[in-house]
């Protein structure tokens, strides 16, 4: 296992709405923490399961301590373009997508974010596996999805 990226005190961004999973005490399991894009400070710096590197973050702004994996931080002077959507959060098509004039997700599939490229050249794009797709990934871009709930109710046709 490599040595942990950041040191006590140092500051860091959260990169992702980070929920309690249950651990955090006197609130219920699902609530919201820490926002995306917060900067707090290194705390602790822990190991978990043998091999994974937990930083103990104290976010100033909300008055929490919490728990984060490396990736799930950056350095708080790195690049930080905000996105619309985050990990494992359901989107849909807001377009037929298409490479080479082929269609290979129809406008209102629904997929998840498997990760946010937020360094790509026309601002957030995002790895998506939509479920009409199984076993590939396509990088999308933000304008081309819409959040899931959003999506169009569907009449099922038999």
């Amino acid at each position: 296992m490599r040595g942990a990226r950041w040191a006590y005190g140092e500051p860091v961004r959260v990169t992702r709405n980070i929920r309690n999973d249950g651990t955090y005490p006197g609130l219920a399991a699902g609530a919201p923490l820490v926002s995306r894009g917060s900067i707090g400070y290194v705390v602790d710096i822990g190991i978990f399961l043998q091999d994974q590197i937990i930083y103990s973050v104290n976010f100033l702004g909300e008055a929490k301590t919490v728990g984060c994996r490396e990736e799930e931080l950056i350095g708080a002077e790195e690049l930080w373009a905000p996105s619309r959507f985050e990990f494992r959060e359901r989107v849909c098509a807001a377009k037929s997508l298409a490479i080479d004039g082929v269609v290979l997700v129809a406008a209102g599939a629904t997929g998840e974010v498997v990760k946010v490229v937020r360094d790509a050249p026309d601002g957030a794009a995002y790895h998506v596996h939509f479920d009409a797709l199984p076993g590939r990934v396509l990088q999308i871009s933000e304008d081309a999805l819409q959040a899931a709930e959003l999506a169009p109710a569907r009449k099922e046709t038999r």
